[in-house]
């Protein structure tokens, strides 16, 4: 009797178990066939080349050989190095809290890769979103263990409440959400560097509100414009620091106490890409070199005299007496040594002067004159040429060539004591060229730049590019220009400027896209060359002209004839000197002193 009732009841199990099997089995495969088109859907939209799959064995890990992509699973949670295979890694998680990655690097590769998370679970959606958003990870999508039944596909969306979309997979609607092109008014905070034109905070006299203006200073607030995100200025006292330099900015930025910026860190002061990202500008380090001063008038005289060009009105000068002194009479007989230097014709010709012409003369002796007429124009019209050139715009004197040369001159070259510290960083080969004594250093960056910003021409200034340009500007407004920028005396021909952001930013993708398309647009350069104006307009620039002038009298001063005048009294001197040894016959009685030895 009882082995009767045994067999009824393995029989009976066992229909039930072929009845769960029948019912679960084509169930499971279902669900794998369906997550399988899920996988290659999200091929399509955004292609991967790699797979990363968090937690233990799970339905993901039965599909991956249909994918034919290279896998790595991670059934701890966390890799022990640092990531760095491609960025196109789509990462499966069989549990919402099998990821429990500790790398930072790794973290920071894979913050914007898209997850798919396998919920096995009835666990709430808003607390699975809320976990990846407190580490910052926001291209998340989830299936539940009823995916066959539902086709539902939950994306995790920021900025508003729920923080959830269902999808339906058979919509055709993309799965992931782009959740920064509209953050919904939600902040951006910001510090200013307060450095002008870059920079330049006021308060807006009908609104009340604190404002920022400048060509980086546009780049922020245009960026939470296209955001739709509002623009928090950090309360720096808070932090301890009544003004904030760009150290500081960037400090806080790898605290994590602001999202992006208002500064620009330059590639000399950071080595790391973590707390910047894409140049936002490109420039070089060059000295800010005062215009050398013009030559007195005095002087002007010996700079047209070159003693090249004198050598060869020398060698004019002979070959003239030579040739005028032989045609006279067709004989060397009186070619004597006073003939030929102070030949009467030759001298008054070249100078221009008019000079007495012989009586009959031969043809050889016209063809010479000719010449020497012809030669005096050329030489008198250059001359005049060149005084006239030079009085009306004098040279400038010597100009700096190399940073050795600063230490044949007057000037020193101011610096901050920050960049002292960055080239001397750097064992910058250039810096280390300037003396130490002709480095006026400035503790106090706030001074120094006030120094540089009054065009104090007494030093020489280090300035980037970039500043240049609105130097530049503003000079156009001077009588003469007071800088130059010497190109050929640079620290770094290749410096870039990039704003400091906050490690794990999750838009810094839309960040440098928006940057390169205002360079692409050219608003950039547009903002860059409006600096000077929108300085004036807030009162942080003015339009006097800095330069110093040089007084230019109406005539011609006794002073600015000096040489010449020195030089004729001593033509004078010496005329009078040959005119009385001329008088008093000392030629007569030389030669008389001379026959009797003979």
């Amino acid at each position: 009797m009882a082995l009767s009732w045994l067999v009824i009841f393995l029989s009976c199990f066992g229909q039930m178990s072929a009845q769960f099997f029948k019912n679960t089995q084509p169930s499971d495969i279902e669900l794998e066939e369906r997550l399988l088109r899920v996988l290659l859907r999200l091929n399509l939209e955004e292609e991967y080349n790699t797979v990363l799959v968090y937690g233990e064995e799970c339905v993901f890990q039965s599909l991956l050989r249909h994918l034919g992509v290279p896998t790595i699973l991670v059934a701890s949670g966390s890799t022990n190095y640092d990531w760095s295979f491609s960025t196109s890694t789509l990462i499966l998680t069989c549990k919402f809290d099998a990821e429990n990655e500790e790398n930072s690097k790794t973290l920071l590769n894979l913050q914007r890769n898209r997850r798919l998370v396998y919920l096995q679970e009835n666990i709430p959606h808003e607390s699975v979103c809320n976990k990846y958003a407190l580490k910052e990870q926001h291209n998340i999508a989830m299936v539940k263990s009823n995916f066959v039944q539902s086709d539902i596909i939950y994306s995790c969306r920021y900025f508003q409440t729920p923080n959830y979309e269902e999808k339906r997979f058979f919509e055709h609607q993309p799965i992931y959400i782009e959740n920064f092109l509209n953050m919904h008014g939600s902040a951006i905070r910001t510090v200013p560097d307060l450095l002008v034109p870059r920079t330049m905070v006021y308060r807006d006299k009908k609104t009340g509100e604190t404002k920022i203006q400048g060509y980086l200073a546009n780049l922020i607030v245009t960026y939470a414009q296209k955001l739709n995100a509002s623009l928090e200025i950090v309360n720096i006292t808070e932090l301890g620091v009544q003004k904030a330099s760009v150290l500081d900015i960037t400090n806080w930025a790898k605290e994590d106490k602001l999202d992006i910026g208002t500064a620009l860190s330059s590639s000399l002061q950071f080595k790391s890409s973590d707390v910047v990202w894409y140049p936002y500008l490109l420039t070089g380090y060059c000295l800010m070199v005062p215009v050398p001063a013009k030559l007195p008038y005095n002087l002007v005289y010996s700079m047209i005299v070159d003693p090249v060009v004198l050598s060869i009105i020398f060698v004019m000068l002979c070959v003239f007496s030579i040739l005028i002194t032989y045609t006279q009479n067709l004989s060397w007989r009186n070619l004597t040594l006073a003939n030929v230097l102070l030949n009467d014709k030759s001298i008054r010709g070249l100078l221009g002067q008019s000079f007495p012409f012989p009586p009959n003369p031969s043809k050889h002796l016209k063809l010479i004159i000719f010449v020497l007429c012809f030669a005096s124009v050329m030489i008198t019209t250059m001359y005049e040429a060149y005084l006239q050139s030079y009085f009306t715009r004098p040279p400038s004197e010597p100009y700096i060539r190399s940073f050795r040369d600063i230490g044949n001159f007057t000037h020193r070259m101011a610096i901050s004591r920050v960049e002292v510290n960055v080239l001397t960083s750097l064992n910058n080969s250039h810096f280390r060229e300037i003396k130490k004594d002709q480095l006026l250093i400035y503790d106090d960056w706030s001074e120094y730049l006030g120094l540089r910003d009054s065009f104090n021409t007494s030093l020489i200034f280090p300035v980037s590019e970039d500043r240049w340009t609105t130097y530049e500007e503003q000079q156009k407004l001077f009588a003469e220009p007071a800088f130059y920028l010497a190109t050929d005396l640079c620290f770094n021909r290749l410096m870039f400027f990039s704003p400091p952001m906050r490690r794990y930013l999750p838009h810094r993708h839309l960040f440098d896209a928006h940057m390169m398309q205002q360079h692409e647009f050219g608003m950039v350069g547009f903002w860059r060359r409006q600096s000077f104006l929108v300085m004036v307009q807030l009162g942080l620039g003015s339009m006097k002209d800095l330069s110093h002038k040089r007084d230019i009298a109406a005539s011609l001063l006794l002073d600015d004839i000096s040489w010449i005048l020195k030089l004729y009294l001593g033509a004078m001197a010496l005329s009078v000197c040959c005119f009385v040894l001329e008088l008093s016959r000392c030629s007569e009685r030389w030669s008389r002193f001379w026959r009797p030895r003979r």
